[in-house]
């Protein structure tokens, strides 16, 4: 009887043995390989200008599209590192209220009687209620001339293209956050999810500033990018800065 039980005992460790030797041999789960690509971005995007363009040449395909936050507002972009401090228009986003009224090049003087200059560039009445009429004057080959705009919602998503040319708009010397941290990454099928936290610090304030963002990546059977865009604390950032927003 005892070397029955031995013989038993053997036996179960023998099977035991082999399970554990077959589950340590099981191959482990396969990586998405689009979740590699969308760390890739975040983390170029991240790391400096000339990265960040070179990672959106080489992962966003020809007819990708990159759908900006929404906002209320004029809809073009200026340089805010402009070296004369002025504020020059440098894209305008097509079908935006200002679309058809102003041009790459044109210089704002004032807006609602208030003369722009560096330091207050944020803060001029270019968002809020939408409908609402905003005289200007801007600069246009050397001659002034007066404005009226009534803010719109600005919902247009741009293509590669025009994404490149938005971001050459950027300073490389600012672009990089103070501080940068990747949380997590998810996948389903085509579709990556990656959540972000940056740490700045407000050029005009001085005052630190963090924020969390989850940018959404669609892409095709190719593994190029055809879908971006992301929800961040904007409303946060600002308030982090001692801003109140009433509407």
């Amino acid at each position: 009887m005892y070397q029955t039980l031995v013989k038993n005992i053997a036996g179960v460790i023998a099977i035991a043995a082999l399970t554990a030797c077959g589950a340590s041999q099981a191959p482990a789960p396969v990586e998405n390989p689009n979740i590699a690509t969308a760390k890739q971005w975040v983390t170029a995007v991240a790391a400096g200008k000339a990265e960040a363009m070179t990672n959106v040449q080489e992962n966003m395909a020809g007819d990708g599209m990159l759908y900006r936050s929404r906002y209320v507002g004029f809809g073009f972009t200026w340089d805010p590192q402009d070296e004369e401090g002025r504020m020059i228009v440098g894209t305008v986003i097509p079908k935006s209220p200002v679309d058809g009224v102003l041009q790459p090049g044109d210089q704002f003087l004032s807006v609602r009687g208030v003369e722009v200059n560096e330091a207050n560039m944020e803060k001029l009445d270019f968002r809020g209620k939408p409908g609402e009429v905003v005289d200007a004057v801007i600069l246009r080959d050397g001659e002034a001339m007066d404005i009226s705009v009534a803010r719109g919602i600005i919902d247009t998503p741009i293509g590669k293209a025009q994404m490149l040319e938005w971001m050459d708009t950027g300073d490389a010397e600012t672009w990089s956050p103070d501080k940068w941290e990747l949380h997590e990454a998810i996948a389903q099928d085509n579709v990556v999810y990656v959540w972000t936290q940056s740490w700045n610090t407000d050029d005009q304030s001085g005052l630190p500033v963090d924020t969390h963002t989850v940018t959404r990546f669609e892409f095709n059977d190719a593994g190029k990018v055809i879908a971006l865009g992301n929800l961040s604390e904007d409303r946060f950032a600002l308030e982090q800065t001692g801003w109140t927003i009433s509407r």
